[in-house]
């Protein structure tokens, strides 16, 4: 009864072996807690399915193949990972790897990481948590092992290239490269691997929780991919790939990968690795190039202890031979190598001298990135090895152009520079440089030889003998067997057999043989069926004595840029000089809009011009040299007139250049604010842009001398003194109303004082309207357009004024702007400037209070001063200077002097205070010398500022309070 009373048990189900043959069983097997032989017969169905029973595949993005994978990560992983594990058959794992070894699977497991990792973070760290952190564990050993193995990622992106649907490939493209180049594998392990360490689950280090291991399972596996494949595609994607790796951090890593595994392994290899690299882009190819250096430094050649530069080293040798590979092929790189040697931050400083070696050497075969590298190392004098070295190399390919480079101005400033410096170390390099040089052009007796004792020692023939080093690619067998220093430990490095060949010396090496002259009598008897020709019009070229000197064969006038600045740089060539000269203005301004000619070459082009000497004394040489140099600012004025005003106090010139400087920026800011025109620009004009002569002369009636003057321009070659007689005007401009008025207005003795003023003044001025007194009839200021006005304002004056005070601050820049007839020219560019800027320039408050007080400061050097001699011409020029801009300062703020009163007013009560003792001190006479010019000005100014404190006195007394 009591049995009977019991209630009813139902029978447990034991879950039959899986049998199901669709993708759909197989998920509903897997979500209802699957036996352990069910869960084998499911991978097996999922992993084979594609060869038996369906076409289902799990790798394949899809809605189906995502609940699996989601099922899989999610409660099978956590719950039979230990016993798959430990299952002894190793297929079983296998199976459930191969399911999840996709892009899918490897972001769902990612996924779950995140997941885990935001749930037990709140949790406190007790049994509460330990179920999560135990999964957590688990779902990270399952990713190590996803990825496990250096073809893994090649094997994934095989599958997704190989879909059938094309449209599916570019995306997954894309979230291929962010899976495993981003990062968040890294960042996602580590953090997860925090928080197990801390919960007390011993785990052992995680490989893809460490950037450097997983950079270098990331290296590897490019290795490898570009080992095997040759398609463009898949090399494309690998190059991008490893890339974004190198931006994770520890690049270094790759670069020695690249070079241990491709660039030193067999032809083939050294092929893929110039395909890859090839595909990387620019800054990432640079940076390759960058840290390949690096690793030839570290790991080879700074263990070379380089006590004979003439000596062969196969490991320098070898070092050639793989920049060589990198740069054959590719200008980029090329050009890469040739800015790493001369920049200077770079080749190698802190380096021994092996790495330059190799990196000369390996531009040796190519002619014009070396010239590139001797010419940039003497411009600047940065690296003295490489000067050296890349000067053997030049004399070895091009003795003449060595030659001529000696004989430039670069050359002889940069050995000059050195020679005058304090340092003895800079010395001692440009002693050592100028002797070795000096030694491969010159003859034994004629040589330069400093006889200094520092010239003697071991270390100057060290120097001087890198000249004599020839360097070349050889066999990459060292690299192969020589031990790194990072793994020598304490084992000793194998020797390395010398080779037998001793590198080339100039004087071994034979002489060229050329063409041999035979000189041949002529017969004095005429062949009398021969009619002789008219004899030529005279040739001025024959005139010359000796006919072996006339040249028949003369070079074209350039017509591109480029050729142009080829002209300019051959400096042993008189006619190419003649035409560069006589061609440069016209083609600068024609070339100008027309084209990327001259944007692309216009610092070249304003170098070679400021530093161009007047070697072969051509006609009206400086006038062209200016000429140009205001072609190449009016044609990229917000580029070139910072650049010249730069160049003003930072370059290495001498005082002519340097004023001629000036007058460039003088000149070129009027043009653009349309006052001097040159007569250069209306020639520079396209011809489809001009009518025919004769029909422009019925069309066209050339303006009147009234018309160009009302316009402001001036159609004529401007002289080298173009900007004194610019002042000159400019000073009359401003003195010529107050003449009339200064006679009748002022009584008593400053009449007396400004009598002998006024009557100079209306007979130089006597030229212009007449003695009206009119003072609108003798305005010289007129309004420019707001662009331009701010064009000359931001990048001609303020660039100018602002650097003056930077160059205060350096003793050796201060004793080059404070030379008087340079301090002079200076300011009257400025006072030229702010008159061409005109009353329109929104920022004249700024560059009146800027240009006032740079004045001021500098009244040190006028006459009077107590820190000058009075009688000292010199200062007497920065006087008449200062006075000028003063002038021009007033005139263009003529229409608005309340306002100047209102800003400027301690500014105008000390300046006519100074002005006025400077008047009384000024000796005159009725000569035409400078210190009559000087008073003159004086006179004017003083009267300018009297006026102006009469009529607004009240605006003038809060400055006025406690002025002395």
């Amino acid at each position: 009864m009591a049995d009977l009373l019991l209630p009813a048990v139902k029978p447990i189900k034991v879950p039959a072996v899986f049998n199901g043959a669709s993708p759909e069983e197989a998920l509903e097997a897997l979500k209802n807690q699957p036996s352990y032989d069910t869960l084998l017969a499911v991978l097996k169905l999922l992993r084979n399915g594609t060869q038996e029973k369906h076409d289902f595949d799990m790798r394949t993005p899809g809605p189906l193949s995502a609940q699996i994978i989601h099922v899989l990560v999610t409660e099978i992983v956590p719950n039979y990972w230990t016993v798959l594990q430990e299952s002894s058959d190793q297929k079983s794992i296998d199976a459930l790897l191969a399911c999840l070894r996709s892009l899918p699977g490897i972001n769902a497991t990612l996924n779950y990481i995140r997941s885990l990792i935001r749930e037990v973070k709140p949790r406190p760290k007790d049994s509460t948590n330990s179920h999560l952190v135990s999964t957590l564990a688990i779902t990270l050993d399952l990713l190590v092992s996803l990825l496990d193995g250096d073809g893994e990622a090649m094997r994934i992106w095989d599958h997704v290239a190989s879909m059938s649907n094309s449209t599916y490939v570019r995306p997954l493209r894309q979230e291929f490269l962010s899976l495993f180049a981003s990062g968040k594998i890294v960042s996602l392990s580590a953090e997860a691997e925090d928080i197990c360490r801390q919960a007390g689950r011993s785990t052992e280090p995680l490989w893809t929780a460490d950037i450097k291991q997983y950079i270098t399972w990331l290296a590897h596996s490019q290795t490898r991919w570009a080992k095997s494949r040759l398609k463009e595609e898949d090399l494309k994607l690998c190059a991008e790939l490893g890339a974004r790796a190198m931006r994770l951090g520890h690049a270094e890593i790759l670069v020695r990968e690249l070079l241990h595994e491709l660039l030193l392994q067999g032809d083939t290899n050294k092929e893929n690795f110039s395909k890859l690299v090839d595909n990387y882009p620019l800054p990432d190819q640079r940076k390759v190039l960058l840290l390949l250096l690096k690793l030839l430094s570290d790991l080879y050649l700074n263990s070379i202890d380089d006590k004979n530069p003439s000596k062969e080293y196969p490991t320098i040798w070898a070092s050639v031979g793989v920049l060589h590979l990198v740069i054959a092929n590719s200008d980029v790189q090329r050009s890469n190598l040739v800015s790493w040697l001369t920049s200077a931050s770079g080749a190698g400083v802190g380096e021994g001298c092996g790495i330059r070696r190799a990196a000369v050497a390996a531009l040796a075969d190519h002619k014009d990135s070396i010239l590139t590298v001797l010419e940039r190392s003497l411009g600047q004098f940065a690296h003295a090895q490489v000067l050296l070295l890349s000067a053997g190399y030049v004399h070895r390919i091009a003795p003449m152009k060595l030659t001529i480079l000696l004989r430039s101005s670069s050359y002889l400033n940069a050995i000059s520079n050195r020679l005058d410096v304090s340092q003895s170390r800079a010395r001692f390099l440009g002693m050592a440089v100028g002797e070795a040089l000096s030694g491969l052009v010159h003859a034994k007796d004629s040589k330069l030889d400093f006889k200094m004792d520092e010239m003697t020692t071991e270390e100057a023939d060290w120097y001087k003998a890198l000249v004599r080093v020839s360097d070349k690619a050889g066999p990459l067998d060292p690299l192969k067997t020589t031990v790194p220093p990072s793994q020598a430990k304490s084992s000793k490095k194998p020797s390395m057999p010398a080779r037998k060949q001793e590198s080339p010396h100039p004087s071994k090496v034979p002489p060229k043989t050329g063409f041999i002259i035979e000189e041949i009598e002529d017969s004095d008897q005429e062949d009398s069926d021969l009619t002789p020709y008219a004899k030529p019009d005279s040739d001025e070229e024959d005139s010359d004595d000796d006919p072996t000197l006339i040249n028949r064969n003369k070079p074209e006038a350039p017509v591109y840029i480029r050729d142009l600045i080829n002209y300019l740089r051959d400096t042993e060539d008189y006619d190419k000089q003649k035409l560069a000269l006589a061609t440069a203005p016209t083609l600068i301004r024609r070339k100008a809009s027309h084209g990327t000619e001259v944007v692309s070459h216009v610092e070249d082009l304003a170098s070679l011009l400021v530093g161009l000497q007047d070697k072969f004394e051509l006609e009206n040489f400086h006038n062209l040299r200016l000429q140009g140099m205001v072609a190449v600012v009016v044609a990229q004025p917000k580029k070139m007139a910072p650049w010249f005003s730069k160049t003003f106090f930072d370059g290495d010139y001498s005082l002519s250049q340097r004023a001629s400087i000036l007058i460039v920026l003088g000149l070129s800011g009027r043009e653009i604010a349309g006052f001097e025109i040159s007569e250069y620009a209306s020639s520079a004009h396209f011809p489809s842009k001009t009518l025919p002569s004769k029909i422009e002369k019925q069309y066209l009636q050339a303006p009147s001398a009234a018309n160009r003057l009302q316009a402001g321009t001036n159609l004529k070659a401007l002289p080298p003194n173009a900007l004194d007689t610019l002042a000159k005007s400019l000073s009359q401009t401003f003195l010529a109303p107050m003449a009339a008025e200064a006679a009748d207005a002022v009584t008593g003795p400053d009449a007396l004082k400004l009598s002998s003023f006024t009557s100079r003044l209306q007979q130089s001025s006597s030229h212009s309207s007449g003695t009206s007194g009119s003072r609108a009839r003798y305005r010289g200021i007129r309004s420019i357009p707001n662009t331009t006005a701010a064009l000359i304002s931001t990048y001609f004056f303020f660039p100018l004024s602002s650097r003056f005070q930077a160059a205060m601050r350096s003793s050796a820049a201060t004793k080059i702007i404070f030379q008087p007839y340079l301090l002079a020219l200076y300011l009257k560019t400025l006072g030229l400037l702010i008159h061409a800027a005109g009353p329109s320039t929104l920022a004249l408050p700024q560059m009146t209070a800027e240009l006032w007080d740079l004045l001021l400061g500098v009244r040190g050097r006028c006459l009077g001063s107590n820190t000058v001699e009075s009688e000292n011409q010199g200062d007497l020029a920065v006087t008449h200077a200062i006075l000028l801009a003063l002038a021009a300062l007033l005139d263009v703020n003529e229409g608005d002097i309340r306002g100047l009163c209102e800003r400027q007013g301690r500014q105008v009560v000390e300046t006519m205070e100074w002005v006025g003792n400077l008047f009384n001190i000024t000796r005159g006479g009725d000569g035409a010398g400078e210190e009559n010019d000087v008073k003159m000005l004086a006179a004017g100014i003083l009267i300018r500022l009297r006026e102006a404190v009469e009529k607004y006195q009240a605006v003038l007394m809060g400055d006025l309070i406690g002025f002395t």
